[in-house]
């Protein structure tokens, strides 16, 4: 059984990003998720982990990405925050533009967006947090509809 919340605190650095991604996929199969959710899950927190080292903390290795999941009985949750100088969600450029489409970064956000069934990004002065929501039951449509 899943313990309803856990949190690490991670260094900003890409040998971090891994074990990021390692530990969602875990929670993920702990929580109960078929084994292509469990991918997704753990791509959705891969892509987190990198922009919060790379686009958040700049790889300031006196700033930290705090990881958290908590289970509830309906979802996992899982929060990544870093301390940069906070996203401004309006100015990420849509990776499906034609200008875009050789670009060969800019996809993270999209992907976490496709990959999970709610996304909040919570900007301030002192980083971003980026919430994902993956429902354990239920189905992708109505996950979809009910996070737009």
């Amino acid at each position: 059984m899943l313990r309803n919340r856990v949190s690490y605190t991670l260094d900003s650095t890409l040998e971090t990003v891994n074990s990021a991604e390692e530990t969602a996929g875990r929670m993920a199969a702990e929580a109960g998720f078929a084994e292509e959710e469990i991918m997704k899950i753990s791509m959705a927190v891969r892509e987190a982990a990198v922009n919060a080292v790379l686009h958040g903390n700049a790889y300031d290795p006196g700033k930290k990405v705090t990881l958290a999941f908590e289970r509830t009985p309906r979802d996992l949750v899982i929060t990544i925050r870093d301390q940069g100088k906070g996203l401004d969600a309006s100015r990420i450029p849509d990776p499906l533009a034609p200008e875009n489409l050789m670009k060969t970064s800019g996809r993270g956000i999209f992907l976490i967006r496709s990959f999970m069934d709610v996304v909040e990004i919570h900007p301030s002065q002192s980083g971003t947090e980026l919430k994902m929501i993956k429902h354990v039951r239920g189905s992708a449509a109505d996950s979809k509809e009910a996070s737009q």
